[in-house]
């Protein structure tokens, strides 16, 4: 997969806002005064280890989990602990970890569930056979009950399921979760796509941090709940701690070894 390419001036538009956001779990803190953006046409991302807070700043963002400090902005409008299904209705949509389909409902019905906010069927129709063309396998399973699916199956099901809702931004939970090298490369494929072909505009969390860093514009690194780091993709690539923390690379020698064990620096 190529490096996503720069964003044209035209889309530096700011369509997500967040603002020193603080959400908890109960007394836990899981997320302390992150602020990031997310431009109208890029795929944003933000990298962390398993943990890290980063479900729960998507889960903020769509209103699931009310945050007890900072405000969340999307597309000029304050959306701050919203109704979620309001949120879905103004234009974002959600694909949370782990798929969660409907598993008793078909592959069509999910996917009609994720048009439930509009009222033209025949454009429906058409995006029903649009998102079939992304994913040529759910076509030919479209009657068969989405339970029984595979789990990479069920990821493309998720993502088109929130297609259909014709959404100005996704988040994107960790989708190469439990996947194989090989549907993790075509799952990201699709979703670069995605972004490029309808313009649509993703805020993609994610564990697999080369995979994210290559079909990403710009990025984000959480570490125990703050942000420590944000840069252009290809730039944080060439840091010195993302290579070593997130990309597994490392000096050869004794001395590339003492150094991986060293605490990150951030710089």
């Amino acid at each position: 997969m190529s490096a996503a390419p720069a964003l044209p001036a035209a889309q530096d538009e700011v369509v997500l806002r967040l603002a020193n956001i603080e959400s908890s779990y109960g007394p836990i803190k899981a997320i302390r005064g992150v602020s990031l953006q997310v431009r109208r046409g890029e795929i944003a991302t933000v990298l962390g280890s398993n943990g890290a807070g980063k479900t729960t700043i998507l889960k903020t963002i769509s209103g699931i989990i009310d945050p007890r400090k900072g405000s969340v902005h999307f597309q000029g409008q304050d959306i701050t602990a919203h109704d979620p299904a309001a949120i879905v209705r103004r234009g974002l949509s959600h694909v949370p970890e782990g798929r969660e389909v409907f598993p008793l409902l078909s592959v069509r019905d999910n996917l009609l569930m994720g048009a439930y906010t509009r009222p033209d069927r025949d454009a429906v129709a058409r995006d029903m056979e649009t998102v079939y063309g992304y994913f040529p396998i759910l076509a030919e399973r479209r009657d068969q009950d989405a339970g029984l699916l595979s789990g990479g199956q069920q990821q493309m099901l998720a993502i088109s399921r929130a297609l259909m809702a014709r959404p100005e931004l996704i988040l994107l939970d960790e989708p190469s979760l439990g996947l194989s090298p090989r549907l993790t490369k075509e799952i990201f494929e699709i979703v670069v796509r995605i972004n490029r072909e309808r313009g649509t505009t993703i805020l993609l969390v994610e564990q697999n941090a080369n995979m994210a860093l290559n079909a990403s514009d710009y990025g984000y690194v959480l570490e125990n709940g703050r942000i420590v780091m944000e840069d252009r993709c290809a730039a944080l690539r060439e840091k010195d701690d993302i290579k070593e923390f997130y990309l597994g690379m490392r000096d050869a020698g004794v001395r590339g070894e003492r150094r991986w064990k060293k605490k990150k620096t951030w710089r």
